[in-house]
């Protein structure tokens, strides 16, 4: 009775002042503090109290602690921003850490912390429309509100506070920054955290096709298959390790880069009393460094090619209105419920009911052959949460080793470095067992339960190696079997035939014919090795052009052919060859064959042996056309089509040939370049410009003491009115790197701002 005696008069009191707090910011937080403060404990819970709107102001109204423990936790936290806007957070305990980046990370770019979320939960629709519903149902199919709330719940209570810490750090930010309006997302909750656990740009889910399932749940509105493109390249990333044996102060060396879309991630530091000191990149919305380092190990990853997920054909029958299916000698009843998804409309909002359904293996996501299919993959969120947060706190290999036990990173690979000098490879974290007698790369028999997954492959059955006699390790999502050279490398045949689906690729030929002749490595020079110019696919296709130009010879294209012929297959700003080359490539690229059923094949062979001479010769024929058309020769140097240009905070830029931009010498890394660049024309441009690849970047040398660079895409702040919005714009052209800051002393010796959350 004290209790609620105490809380419903200050709420009447503090209500009103919520109001209209933006007309004296700092009075407002004295006065809050003071009469919040007092009662703080009156909360009983850890700020997680379900959030209600208060229709009279047309917010969220809060607990009556939330802003009091906000403010108290905010004065121990320290941010320290650098001179490149870079958030150094500094907090007593590893929530504070967590409380301060996601301040900070709502400071740089809410609107990519909250669509990332709204993606993740399956709530795109209610700030984009109609047109994300399948996109939300697929999201849906696998991640449950219910079920994430229940996971919070069982979690242990060391990563419950680092889920409170994560949701009150973005409700803080809200709170003291009213201008910023959130499209949907007005108050996070904790759980929030599992429907977002691990950080790759491309996650298992996102791997069901939406054009299948409207087909399957959008009724008699059927769509026309789209085929499934069978080369990913650029998307992919680059990961290089190398031992001290290679390096020119006798310490290991790991070179960090992830290719994905620009300003996908924040770079940030986390430090904490409680031994948290861990750099690198974050994708947005997410509390742990995903790719980067602390003072004693390093973290790189790649997107994997192992097969984690499996499709299954289900045998359905339908009796008394409920559906049952097949699974060895009995038959299950097939699990039904609801999903409602809302969605924007002009005039509000809308609601669409939908009756999913779920065998064991996993939910019904298409119709094949008359029988229904089921997706199964990794769905353990709170495990991977743990595992995504624990790697950041690891300090040697053996810790590494044992976190990697928790075997729920499904979509990547990791290269790895210590300052004991150790350099690792690890290939995926997830690997079902399966029966080899199946062929997991279609869809298998699900009322056989002989294809049932059985259990999981431990670490040490995994394909990985551990400071190999090369000196090296390398991965560009290329197959394990040249991580370390030709002969120290895993070989295929150890391993089950589903650890890896894949072939080499043209990355991994540019770093197997450069790696073995490296030593007396640096962090610059490291550097200069991630953006060897190098394009080797082009060593490998244009001797199969002039061949064909021998065999059919046309005075129109001898010029460039000639030109190709004599090139030394290297990019460069000035470069002719390499814009014509892009434009052939992608004009010849067109001939590799899609389809959904063709089973892994190297695409490379493919063109190099499969595509006819004189198809060779009619792409070029194109590629020349088009060069003209838009540029009026087809002698422009590479520099001056390729381009980067930042215009605005938007997820989606819109680019402009009129408005300021800058040469970029990287090349894609389709061709085989290390330093990738994605990049292409975009409606109303005739110049190229560059979306992902090469994003966050970094060299790091351990030992006594780490030293490292880095570079960011573009600039870390999405307003265009910050001075860090471009600042690195024109170093990403020419890939020239800044000095890490990574001890306190350099931090503040480079520092432009300092404050708590909330000043």
């Amino acid at each position: 009775m004290d209790q609620d005696f105490t809380v419903v008069p200050l709420m009447a009191i503090v209500l009103p002042l919520i109001k209209f707090h933006i007309r004296d910011r700092k009075t407002m937080k004295k006065i809050l503090f003071l009469m919040l403060f007092a009662c703080a404990a009156c909360s009983g819970q850890e700020g997680q109290q379900t959030q209600e709107t208060n229709e009279a102001n047309d917010m969220p109204a809060m607990a009556i602690g939330d802003v009091a423990r906000w403010e108290a936790q905010a004065q121990n936290i320290t941010i320290i921003r650098d001179n490149w806007g870079i958030a150094h957070i500094y907090g007593k305990t590893d929530a504070d850490a967590v409380f301060g980046v996601m301040y900070a990370q709502g400071e740089d770019d809410f609107n990519r912390v909250e669509v990332n979320y709204l993606n993740a939960m399956g709530r795109l629709a209610e700030a984009e429309g109609e047109g994300e519903i399948y996109r939300d149902l697929r999201m849906r199919l696998f991640i449950q509100e219910d079920e994430m709330k229940r996971l919070y719940g069982e979690a242990p209570a060391w990563l419950k506070t680092l889920m409170n810490a994560y949701a009150d750090g973005l409700n803080y930010y809200l709170h003291t920054h009213p201008e910023t309006q959130p499209r949907v997302i007005t108050h996070f909750e904790p759980w929030m955290a599992l429907s977002f656990s691990e950080g790759s740009i491309g996650g298992d889910i996102e791997r069901v096709s939406i054009n299948d399932l409207e087909n399957f749940y959008g009724g008699a509105n059927k769509m026309a298959e789209v085929p499934r493109d069978l080369d990913m390249e650029p998307v992919g990333s680059n990961g290089f390790a190398f031992a001290p044996s290679k390096t020119a102060s006798g310490k290991a060396i790991l070179y960090i880069n992830p290719h994905t879309s620009h300003y996908f991630r924040e770079e940030a530091h986390m430090v904490s009393e409680e031994g948290l000191n861990a750099y690198g990149a974050l994708t947005w919305g997410q509390f742990f460094v995903y790719q980067g380092f602390n003072e004693k190990n390093g973290w790189m990853h790649t997107s994997t090619r192992s097969d984690v997920i499996d499709e299954y054909l289900e045998t359905i029958t339908e009796k008394e209105g409920k559906y049952y299916y097949k699974h060895g000698d009995d038959e299950k009843e097939v699990m039904q419920s609801t999903v409602t998804i809302d969605y924007k409309t002009d005039g509000g909002t809308g609601s669409k009911d939908f009756t999913v359904y779920h065998t064991h293996h996993g939910p019904v996501v298409r119709e094949q052959d008359g029988k229904w299919v089921t997706t199964q993959l990794m769905n353990i969120p709170l495990t991977a949460l743990n595992q995504s947060y624990t790697r950041t706190k690891t300090s040697s290999y053996e810790e590494f080793y044992e976190m990697m036990r928790l075997k729920s990173n499904s979509s990547n690979n990791t290269v790895y470095a210590d300052a004991d000098g150790n350099i690792a490879y690890f290939h995926g974290n997830f690997h079902p067992i399966r029966d080899t007698s199946f062929d997991f790369n279609h869809p298998v028999d699900g009322s056989n339960s002989a294809t049932d997954w059985k259990g999981l492959h431990p670490v040490e059955e995994s394909i990985t190696a551990l400071n190999p006699p090369s000196g090296w390790i390398a991965n560009t999502n290329n197959w394990p079997f040249s991580v370390a050279g030709v002969e120290d490398s895993p070989k295929k045949e150890d391993y089950p035939s589903y650890m890896s689906v894949n072939f080499e690729n043209p990355r991994g030929d540019h770093y197997m014919a450069q790696f073995p002749g490296l030593s007396g490595l640096t962090v610059e020079s490291v550097i200069d090795v991630g953006y060897d110019p190098l394009l080797p696919s082009f060593g490998r296709f244009v001797p199969v052009l002039v061949k064909a130009y021998e065999a059919a010879p046309d005075e129109t294209l001898k010029e460039a052919v000639d030109m190709l012929n004599a090139w030394d297959k290297r990019s460069g700003f000035d470069s002719v060859e390499t814009s014509l080359a892009h434009h052939w490539g992608n004009e010849l690229w067109g001939n590799v064959p899609k389809g959904r059923d063709l089973d892994p094949f190297d695409a490379y062979a493919y063109v190099e042996t499969q595509v006819s001479g004189d198809k060779y010769l009619a792409a070029l024929t194109s590629a020349i056309a088009k060069m003209e058309e838009d540029f009026g020769t087809w002698k422009i140097a590479w520099g001056d089509i390729n381009r980067f240009q930042r215009i605005s905070g938007d997820i989606a830029q819109n680019f402009d040939d009129s408005k300021p931009s800058f040469p970029m010498k990287l090349a894609s890394g389709r061709w085989g370049a290390l330093a990738s660049v994605g990049s292409s024309q975009y409606p109303n441009t005739k110049k190229w410009y560059g979306t992902g690849g090469n994003s966050f970047i970094a060299s790091i040398e351990f030992g006594d003491k780490l030293r490292a660079k880095a570079l960011t895409a573009g600039g870390l702040n999405s307003d265009p009115s910050s001075p860090h919005f471009d600042d690195q714009a024109e170093m990403y052209g020419t890939g020239t790197f800044r000095d890490v800051n990574f001890y306190r002393e350099d931090v503040e010796a480079n520092m432009e701002r300092q404050y708590h959350p909330g000043e």
